[in-house]
């Protein structure tokens, strides 16, 4: 993987995503410009299925960057996000050393909490100094995780530092290149987004869907594109518990490839609504006379 130097304007920032098929907003741009620049995480928020995600791996792919992700989840905790000691080994070390008589305790308790023992999860490896430079951290569905778990997260993203109290104080050489996502199932604390610039994801437009579509599903017709997103932006004029993204209208237009569908019929569309929608209440709506409409207008526009 060759190692680029980060975007030296907002301009070069939109080629460089655009170069990898990700079609993004000037404001989007602008602010991903400004968190390389000033060595600040981005924290970006949004529905599901948005492209959040997508921006860190676009980022490790065209930097030449290492991607370290952070899943988080309801319990995640400093063991399974940050380090934890390898006991096993660490009791095997001091049965060994107590059968040879070594009764030095510090010198003990000073080999077995060394770096040989330690377990380094994604927040410390994501510290740690790399040939091709700092790492793309993200850290994705911070939402998901608890609030203990956000104040943890606190001198990780203020200082680039984790203290482990048995170890001492692991500095990263160099800030890694921090993506921070939220799908806005619960508010994060006010603490923790005063470190990092913000940016409001949205559902693409037409136009940028439309390109983002004819990028990632090769082959598609023009017709059937124009069709696809008319039809998804229209859907999500309507009162769904869950709108599809952008994801989702990547999905279904390889699906309909794949079906070898020329051009969007109710049946198809009926057929194929599990790529869309991902609540049975939300596709038993979009049934019947609903279905035809919005079929008929997507339709008819291309």
């Amino acid at each position: 993987m060759s190692v680029t130097a980060p975007p030296a304007s907002v301009d070069a920032t939109l080629e460089l995503l655009t170069s990898r098929g990700y079609f993004a907003e000037r404001s989007l741009a602008t602010v991903l410009f400004l968190a390389l620049r000033m060595n600040r995480p981005l924290f970006l928020e949004g529905e599901a299925g948005v492209g959040k995600t997508e921006i860190a791996k676009v980022l490790s792919s065209t930097l030449g960057r290492r991607l370290i992700r952070l899943q988080c989840y309801e319990g995640l905790d400093v063991a399974s996000a940050v380090y934890e000691w390898n006991s096993s080994a660490q009791m095997i070390a001091i049965r060994l050393a107590e059968a040879a008589g070594d009764t030095d305790r510090g010198q003990l308790s000073s080999d077995i909490f060394s770096e040989h023992y330690l377990i380094k999860r994604p927040l410390l490896q994501a510290l740690e100094p790399n040939v091709s430079g700092p790492p793309v951290l993200l850290i994705d569905e911070l939402d998901r995780a608890d609030e203990a778990f956000e104040a943890y997260l606190l001198e990780v993203l203020s200082d680039f530092q984790v203290t482990i109290p048995e170890f001492g104080t692991i500095k990263a050489p160099a800030p890694p290149i921090v993506i921070v996502t939220s799908n806005r199932t619960r508010e994060i604390h006010d603490a923790l987004k005063r470190r990092c610039l913000y940016h409001w994801v949205d559902y693409p437009n037409a136009q940028r869907e439309l390109a983002i579509v004819k990028s990632r599903v090769p082959g598609i017709s023009e017709k059937l594109s124009a069709q696809v997103v008319s039809f998804v932006q229209a859907l999500r004029e309507q009162d769904f518990y869950k709108s599809p993204g952008v994801a989702e209208t990547i999905d279904w237009a390889t699906a309909l490839t794949e079906l070898d569908a020329r051009a969007l019929t109710a049946e198809v569309v009926g057929d194929t609504l599990g790529a869309l929608l991902k609540y049975q209440d939300d596709i038993t709506r979009m049934q019947g006379d609903a279905l035809a409409k919005l079929v008929k207008d997507a339709t008819s526009e291309s």
